[in-house]
């Protein structure tokens, strides 16, 4: 019976060199290699610079709030189990199919775009040739033992890593005259009025596209109840997301900012069309006399969509396991592999992925984009059930008379981090699209707000059929383990 409970647990392999990596390079993919353009075009340089710098403190405090929980109670589960145990379970069980359905979409979106990328170098072939191998060889990859992900992100996303710092450097080598440069730097900073378009308007405006550049690093939540020693490697990752966001994101759209004008019409056919050449980083490599540059950038966005596959086939397989675990999914989603894997889960969240690609490869576009436009605003979503399971773990905590010294991990500024995520992803998801309501162009609206209902409605039904209530602050279960 003891050897039966230990096959349907899952492996602690994931090191924290495994966790901290993921945390710093693992949500950087095609948000800051070309949309981040769009925001410098949009809203000026220090109007991109602010929404980046703004998304990027709520989204520090947010990660705080979570490692605290994660720490506290590690479990793959994550934010969906501490929903369920700090709230409701309604709030618990949403969260979890929402998020689930949010990477398993995304995971097509993937697919179809390592398709177009791969063309780059070889436009002979169908790209639907390529969307396939990379599926098969991200559900490989999350078929074998959890250290094999972890593996497998980890150099991935140290490929990010090493190739924003090379960015970095030259950036900031043709700030400073070392590498010769056309671009009048401080004229470029001053655009207009101390380089913001548009006003607080084109801020707001870039919000929603800085936010999305930042999904995905609650997932050091989730690997927090596979990995050796979390009480070590969370709050080691969780620290180094504020260098993340202060070097890389920062100090990338800083160097774009600097060295690309505002209104030059290339950094939004970067984020419209996905144009590799025109990237922003790749525009700052050529004008250093970088040949190569669009290829090496092209490698890295590849290399990028592939990270965001695997992260996310991981996270939704890990999130169904968790749900079934739970009896909010099929019971046959729990049972695990020999390595510890949830097969079932794992197989299902690439059929729906594949259903998606397939859906875009047979000419089902409208199908497709309503598919992806109902993933949209899941992350904030997210981050918004992150912030309101730490304000009541955190009321629950003290009204149950626990010391808040005993915590491994104490978020900062506490209550000011969950109020700011939930300020901020309320603002965010409202200004996704305001101008479909003005000219109530309903299937605008549809395709932009369909997250919205997909959490709402089997909250509803949850909360009607299982009578599923608020939790009262003293009888929150702060002593049982949770379930992996």
């Amino acid at each position: 019976m003891q050897m039966a409970e230990q096959e349907n647990t899952i492996k602690q392999q994931l090191k924290t060199r495994h966790v901290s990596m993921i945390a710093l390079g693992g949500s950087i993919g095609t948000g800051l290699f070309l949309a981040s353009g769009a925001t410098v075009s949009q809203a000026g340089p220090m109007g991109a610079l602010t929404a980046y710098l703004a998304i990027g403190i709520m989204v520090y405090f947010l990660m705080t709030s979570l490692g605290e929980m994660a720490t506290f109670m590690p479990t793959s589960g994550s934010f969906s189990e501490y929903g369920g145990r700090f709230v409701e379970p309604a709030m618990g069980f949403a969260l979890g199919w929402n998020y689930w359905f949010n990477w398993a979409i995304t995971l097509a979106v993937d697919t179809v775009a390592v398709g177009l990328v791969a063309q780059y170098w070889l436009p002979g072939v169908p790209a639907w040739i390529f969307s396939a191998v990379a599926l098969t060889f991200i559900f490989l990859l999350n078929l074998f033992t959890v250290s094999t992900f972890g593996e497998t992100e980890f150099w991935l996303s140290l490929i990010k890593v090493v190739t924003i710092i090379f960015f970095l450097v030259i950036g900031i080598a043709t700030i400073f005259g070392v590498i010769h440069s056309k671009v009048n730097v401080m004229d470029n900073l001053t655009v207009g009025h101390h380089g913001y378009v548009g006003g607080w308007q084109g801020i707001l405006s870039v919000f929603v596209v800085a936010g999305f550049s930042f999904q995905g690093t609650e997932l050091v939540g989730i690997t927090a109840g596979e990995a050796e020693n979390a009480k070590e490697s969370v709050p080691k990752a969780i620290n180094s997301v504020f260098w993340r966001i202060l070097l890389f994101y920062i100090g990338a759209i800083f160097i774009i900012s600097a060295l690309v004008y505002y209104n030059d019409p290339r950094l939004l056919s970067a984020a419209n069309n996905n144009d590799i050449t025109v990237s922003p980083f790749t525009i700052v490599f050529k004008n250093a006399g970088i040949a190569f540059a669009a290829s090496l950038m092209n490698a890295v966005i590849l290399t990028s969509i592939i990270s965001s596959a695997n992260s996310g086939t991981y996270a939704s397989t890990r999130t169904l396991y968790a749900l079934a675990k739970k009896g909010q999914a099929p019971k046959i989603f729990a049972k695990l592999s020999k390595q510890g894997v949830p097969v079932a889960a794992l197989v299902v969240t690439v059929l729906v992925g594949m259903f998606a690609f397939l859906s875009d490869v047979k000419g089902g576009n409208e199908a497709y984009t309503w598919l992806v436009g109902a993933s949209g605003l899941t992350g904030f979503i997210a981050w918004m059930g992150i912030a309101i399971a730490h304000l009541r773990f955190r009321r629950a905590y003290v009204r149950q008379g626990k010391d808040l010294n005993a915590l491994t991990y104490r978020a900062k500024w506490f209550p000011f981090g969950p109020i700011l995520a939930l300020t901020l992803s309320i603002l965010v998801i409202v200004l996704q699209d305001p101008s479909s309501f003005a000219h109530f162009d309903w299937e605008e609206i549809g395709i932009t707000y369909l997250s919205v209902p997909i959490f709402v409605i089997p909250y509803i039904v949850y909360k009607i059929t299982k009578k599923s209530k608020l939790i009262p602050l003293d009888q929150i279960d702060l002593d049982s383990k949770a379930e992996n």
